[in-house]
C-alpha cells in the first residue's frame, strides 16, 4: 500500500533510480506545459496573422507532418546518443522555439516554428517514455499512468496561465518568453537526475510472424490509434474556437475550455492505475470510449458555456486512459512489434489529416465549430469501442 506521494513514485527503486523517476516526472510536466502555453491562445494568434480557420487547420496539419519526420529520425538519434542526451537537447530545442510562436510575422513562419516544435516534442516524448517505462518496470507497482498524469497536469497549469494572460491583456511575446525562461530553468533539475543507461532487461522477445495475422495486427491497431487520437487532439486544439466562434466568448473564457478538458485528463490519469486494477483493462477501455463520446456530444451540441466546460471535462476523463490501455493491448498482442508499429502509424496519420478536416468543415457557413468537432471526434470513439470489444472477445479465445 502506498503511504505517501514520495512512496508512490519510488517504491522498490534505488535512490539513484528514485531521483531519475522524479526527473522524468518533471520532464513530463514540462512537455505538457510547453504545448498548453500557446494552444489556448491560437484564436488570438489567428487574428494577429489575419488568417482563416482553414489556414490554422492547415498549419496544424503540416506541423504534425514534421512530427512524422521526427518519429522517423528519433530512432537513430536515440540509438546514437542515448535517451538522456536526446531528451536534454530536445527539451532545450523546445524551450528555445516556444517564444518564436509569438514572434512569427507570417503564417509560414508560424508553420516552421510549430513544425520544429513538433519534431522536438517527438524526440523528447520517446526518450522520456523509454526511461519512464524502464523505471516503472523496476518498481513494485507501475507508475506510467501517473507519469502521463504529470504531462496532463502540465497542460492544465500552462492552460490556466495562458488563459489568465489572455484575459489580462498580457502581450503574447511577454507571456511566452517568461514561460520559456521558467521551463528552461526546470531542466537544471531534470538533466542531472536522468538515467545514464536505460537499456531494459525485459525487452519482449521477437516472435515469428504469420504474414496474414501480422498484417491484421498492423491494420487493427492502426485503426485503433487513428481513431483514439481524434477525441484527444481535436477537443484540446479546437475547444477554444468552439467558445469564441460559436458562443462569442472572450479569449480568457475560451482558454478555460482547454483547461476543462485537460483537467478531466489529469483526474483520469492519476486515478487510472487503481481503476484498471479494479475493473480490468478491457472494461476500462470500453467505458472510457463511451465517456469520451458522451462528453464530446454534450460540449458540441448544448449552446451554453457551462455545458461546454462540463462536456469537455467528461470527455477528458474518457480520453485520459484510452491510449494507456491501447499500448498495453498492443504490447500483449501475439505480434507486439507489429501491433505497436500499427498503433503509432495510425496515430500520426490521423494527426496529419484531422486538423485540416476540422478547419475546412468549421470554415463553412453550413457547419459550426462544435458540429465539426462532433463529426470528426465521436465516430472515432465509437470505432475504438467496437474494435476494443472485438479484441477483448478474441483474447478470451484464440490469439488476436
Amino acid at each position: 500500500m502506498e503511504s505517501s506521494p514520495e512512496r508512490g513514485l519510488s517504491n522498490g527503486l534505488t535512490p539513484t533510480e528514485s531521483r531519475a523517476l522524479k526527473a522524468i516526472a518533471v520532464q513530463f510536466f514540462v512537455n505538457g506545459a510547453i504545448v498548453s502555453s500557446y494552444v489556448p491562445r491560437l484564436p488570438g494568434i489567428r487574428d494577429d496573422l489575419g488568417v482563416s480557420l482553414s489556414t490554422i487547420g492547415l498549419i496544424i496539419a503540416i506541423a504534425t507532418g514534421f512530427g512524422v519526420v521526427g518519429s522517423v529520425v528519433q530512432g537513430p538519434i536515440v540509438e546514437r546518443f542515448g535517451t538522456r542526451s536526446a531528451m536534454i537537447y530536445g527539451a532545450l530545442l523546445l524551450v528555445a522555439m516556444l517564444p518564436l510562436v509569438a514572434f512569427s510575422p507570417r503564417w509560414w513562419v508560424l508553420l516552421i516554428v510549430l513544425g520544429v516544435l513538433s519534431i522536438g516534442d517527438v524526440i523528447v516524448d520517446v526518450s522520456m517514455n523509454v526511461q519512464g517505462s524502464v523505471l516503472s518496470a523496476r518498481r513494485d507497482t507501475p507508475v506510467m499512468n501517473r507519469l502521463h498524469g504529470m504531462w496532463s497536469l502540465g497542460t492544465v497549469v500552462g492552460g490556466v496561465v495562458a488563459s489568465v494572460m489572455a484575459a489580462s491583456g498580457v502581450d503574447l511575446r511577454v507571456h511566452l518568453v517568461a514561460a520559456s525562461v521558467i521551463l528552461a530553468a526546470s531542466l537544471m533539475y531534470v538533466a542531472p537526475g536522468l538515467l545514464r543507461h536505460d537499456e531494459s532487461s525485459s525487452e519482449p522477445q521477437r516472435r515469428a510472424a504469420s504474414p496474414g495475422a501480422a498484417r491484421a495486427a498492423v491494420l487493427t491497431f492502426a485503426a485503433l490509434g487513428g481513431a483514439a487520437i481524434l477525441p484527444e487532439m481535436i477537443n484540446s486544439d479546437w475547444a477554444a474556437f468552439r467558445l469564441v466562434d460559436d458562443l462569442g466568448a472572450s479569449a480568457g473564457v475560451a482558454g478555460i475550455a482547454y483547461v476543462a478538458f485537460t483537467s478531466g485528463m489529469v483526474t483520469g490519469r492519476f486515478s487510472g492505475d487503481r481503476v484498471v486494477a479494479r475493473l480490468g483493462s478491457a472494461t476500462v477501455l470500453q467505458r472510457a470510449t463511451m465517456l469520451a463520446a458522451l462528453g464530446t456530444l454534450i460540449a458540441t451540441t448544448i449552446p451554453a458555456t457551462a455545458a461546454v466546460f462540463i462536456g469537455l471535462f467528461i470527455a477528458g476523463l474518457g480520453v485520459s486512459v484510452m491510449f494507456t490501455q491501447l499500448y498495453d493491448s498492443a504490447a500483449q498482442h501475439r505480434y507486439p512489434t507489429r501491433a505497436l508499429g500499427g498503433l503509432t502509424a495510425g496515430t500520426r496519420i490521423a494527426l496529419l489529416v484531422a486538423p485540416l478536416a476540422v478547419g475546412l468543415m468549421a470554415d463553412t457557413e453550413a457547419m459550426s465549430v462544435g458540429a465539426a468537432i462532433a463529426v470528426a471526434t465521436i465516430p472515432g470513439a465509437v470505432l475504438v469501442w467496437a474494435l476494443s470489444v472485438r479484441l477483448a472477445a478474441r483474447s478470451d479465445g484464440a490469439d488476436a
